[in-house]
């Protein structure tokens, strides 16, 4: 059983050659027109965000995967978006919050399967205030947010690999 990113891509998509093939471990290449393509990791973003009396925010999945876990604000960036902007939309999206500042710490290589297939990503974790202003709301892929003193997480409710992770990393530092 082979487990190539892009097993679930048969034919070329420049000339639609049945004749794509393993390139290396991570790209196919056309056995008629010689198209080349990799399968790089998508960028996505998860929100450490925290309030003036140090709780973080989380939120509970609304949709597969791991639906029903919890999870921090954050998704995946859009083409000809920064981090920061896609991490500022995203937040904005699943809360209707909006943040003052918002400060690379690390990222996390994960697989995240959406549509019966395994995407590769690389998680981007920030650390965020929110204005002061603005009250949480749960929206979008989000079904609940709540803040939550750090003392009482466990990481092990958080469903998403990747953001287990963070979560453990986060509360170390």
């Amino acid at each position: 059983m082979s487990h190539h990113p892009l097993d679930k891509f048969k034919f070329c998509p420049v000339c639609g050659s049945p004749r794509w093939t393993e390139h290396n471990f991570k790209s196919k290449q056309c056995g008629d027109c010689g198209f080349v393509y990799y399968a790089n990791p998508c960028s996505a973003t998860a929100a450490f965000i925290v309030d003036d009396e140090g709780r973080l925010l989380v939120v509970r999945r609304a949709k597969e995967p791991a639906k029903g876990t919890l999870d921090l604000p954050g998704g995946f960036i859009d083409m000809d978006e920064t981090a920061e902007e896609g991490m500022r939309r995203e937040i904005s999206e699943e809360t209707g919050l909006k943040v003052e500042s918002c400060h690379y710490l690390f990222s996390i290589p994960n697989l995240y399967t959406y549509s019966g297939m395994d995407i590769h990503t690389l998680d981007m974790f920030f650390l965020c205030h929110p204005c002061s202003d603005i009250t949480a709301c749960a929206a979008d892929d989000a079904e609940d947010c709540q803040w939550v003193r750090c003392e009482d997480l466990n990481p092990d409710d958080f469903g998403l690999r990747s953001i287990r992770q963070g979560v453990i990393r986060f509360l170390k530092r």
